[in-house]
């Protein structure tokens, strides 16, 4: 009876692992051998990500602007080449800042002592009318116009003027043939201004010397022409006729 408990104690004690460790080392030494995990990559900051992209619109921007300084100095070394080898410029093609003409004085105009360009001044003959009857005296007009901008100074006496009336190659009269006592008068002409002269023709013939003369010029419907003269200045030609 007595080894029937013996047995029994024997059979309630635990069992050893078949590999002879305690439980507690197995389960350790189990997890040891699994495969590690690699390490979560970090997410990029929007803030990060804006820098990296300035950076890069920078770096982009001085490779520009030293490609531009580049050809701008190629510019600037091949325009001075051009220019010692004594060409040129081709047409259209600015070499410098455009600037106005600046005017000229004509080799013609003569300027007076107050700026006055004498080609300015100029002098018209007229008529108060296209014809005349019989025993209707002509009035003539010498008329002298300022066209210069500055006021001028014009001499407009007697002593620089003459009423002529020509008929072809013939000369019929002249105020200044039997002239007497011709005096000069200077007036200032403002721009755009004219100073006239009148002079009654008698319908007479004149010769230089002042000569008499009997014969008159012809009527019946004659034309006739009336040139007024200003110092050395001509007028155009005026026609009228005589009836």
């Amino acid at each position: 009876m007595g080894r029937q408990d013996n047995s029994g104690t024997q059979g309630s004690r635990p069992r050893a692992s078949g590999s002879g460790a305690p439980a507690g080392r197995n389960s350790v030494s189990h997890s040891e051998r699994k495969p590690a995990r690699k390490p979560a990559r970090k997410k990029v900051s929007p803030v990060y990500r804006r820098r990296r992209l300035f950076v890069g619109a920078a770096l982009l921007l001085v490779i520009a602007v030293a490609l531009g300084g580049f050809a701008a100095a190629s510019g600037v070394l091949n325009a001075g080449q051009s220019g010692s080898g004594g060409g040129t410029a081709p047409s259209g093609q600015e070499t410098g800042p455009a600037t106005s003409p600046e005017p000229t004085a004509s080799p013609s105009a003569a300027p007076t002592g107050n700026g006055c360009e004498q080609n300015l001044v100029t002098v018209t003959a007229a008529t108060d009318k296209p014809a005349y009857a019989a025993g209707e005296n002509p009035l003539f007009t010498l008329k002298v116009t300022n066209g210069n901008k500055v006021p001028c100074e014009v001499n407009i006496g007697t002593s620089q003027m003459e009423f002529l009336v020509t008929s072809g190659s013939d000369r019929i009269f002249s105020s200044t043939d039997c002239q007497t006592d011709p005096t000069d008068l200077v007036k200032t002409i403002a721009p755009g201004q004219s100073e006239t002269a009148n002079f009654p023709w008698q319908r007479n013939r004149t010769v230089q010397g002042c000569a008499a003369i009997e014969a008159k010029p012809g009527a019946g419907g004659a034309y006739y022409v009336f040139t007024a003269r200003l110092a050395n200045k001509t007028s155009a030609k005026a026609v009228f006729q005589l009836n």
